[in-house]
C-alpha cells in the first residue's frame, strides 16, 4: 500500500513546492520510490511560448523524475488568483471526484507520495453559494495526514500555531513542521523553534536554510512522517 504526507504551509510563498522538492528529492536519494501530485494550481509559467505547471516542474526537475508535469497535476490554471477565483474565471470548476481519481491513478505508480497543497490552510477551491471546497476538504478526502511549512522568521509562532489549531479543529493529524530560510545561528530562528514545539505540541522535523539543496533528517524520522493511504 502507498504511503503519502500532504505538504501545507503558513500561507503563500512560504515554500511549499522549494520543501516538496527537497522531499521528494531526499525520499528519492534514500532508495524511495517516491512520486508528487498537487491538486490545483493556479499560475502557470510561460516557457519559450509554451505554458506550464512550474509548480510541478520545479518538483519533477529537483526529484530528476523525467515525465510531463501535466501529468502530475488535476487542475492548472493560468492566472496567479486564488484557485477558487482562478476556476471561476476559467469556468472549469474543481471537484473532489476528479481530484481523487486522478490521484488514485498516481500513486499506484509510486511507494510514497508527497502531495502539496496551495496557499495556506484555509486555501479556497471553490466558493459558490451550494458548494465550498477548502484545502482540509481535500486533504480528509485523500485520507492524508500533513506536514506544515512555515517561515523561520518573525511572526512565525503565531502563523504556525494558527495553522496547527485550525487544522486540529478539521480533525486533520499533523505529523510534523518544517521550518524555511532558517539560520541556526539567529537567535530569534532558534527561540522561534522552541516556541512552535512547545505551543503546539508537533515536533519541528527539520529545518532547511537558504536556498540548500538538502536538509537533516534521521531516515527513520523521514519515514515516519508517510502514512498508508
Amino acid at each position: 500500500m502507498t504511503k503519502g504526507i500532504f505538504i501545507t504551509a503558513t500561507g503563500t510563498d512560504v515554500g511549499k513546492t522549494y520543501i516538496s522538492g527537497l522531499l521528494v528529492k531526499k525520499m528519492r536519494s534514500l532508495g524511495m520510490d517516491c512520486g508528487y501530485y498537487k491538486p490545483v494550481l493556479s499560475g502557470l509559467n510561460e516557457h519559450d511560448g509554451e505554458l506550464i505547471p512550474g509548480d510541478v516542474d520545479f518538483v519533477l526537475k529537483t526529484a530528476k523524475i523525467n515525465a510531463d508535469p501535466f501529468d502530475f497535476v488535476t487542475y492548472a490554471y493560468k492566472p496567479a488568483v486564488s484557485p477558487h477565483l482562478a476556476a471561476r474565471t476559467a469556468e472549469q470548476p474543481v471537484t473532489i471526484e476528479k481530484i481523487k481519481a486522478d490521484f488514485t491513478k498516481i500513486r499506484h505508480a509510486f511507494d510514497y507520495m508527497v502531495v502539496e497543497g496551495a496557499g495556506g490552510i484555509v486555501c479556497p477551491f471553490k466558493l459558490e453559494h451550494d458548494e465550498k471546497i477548502l484545502l482540509p476538504d481535500v486533504i480528509k478526502a485523500l485520507g492524508m495526514d500533513i506536514l506544515i511549512v512555515a517561515p523561520a522568521d518573525l511572526g512565525t509562532i503565531n502563523s504556525t500555531f494558527l495553522t496547527a489549531e485550525y487544522a486540529k479543529s478539521r480533525g486533520i493529524t499533523c505529523r510534523g513542521i518544517i521550518l524555511n530560510n532558517f539560520d541556526e545561528n539567529n537567535l530569534m530562528h532558534a527561540d522561534n523553534r522552541r516556541s512552535i514545539e512547545d505551543l503546539t505540541g508537533i515536533k519541528v522535523v527539520a529545518t532547511v536554510s537558504a536556498c540548500a539543496d538538502d536538509f537533516e533528517i534521521e531516515k527513520g524520522e523521514l519515514l515516519s512522517l508517510f502514512k498508508e493511504i
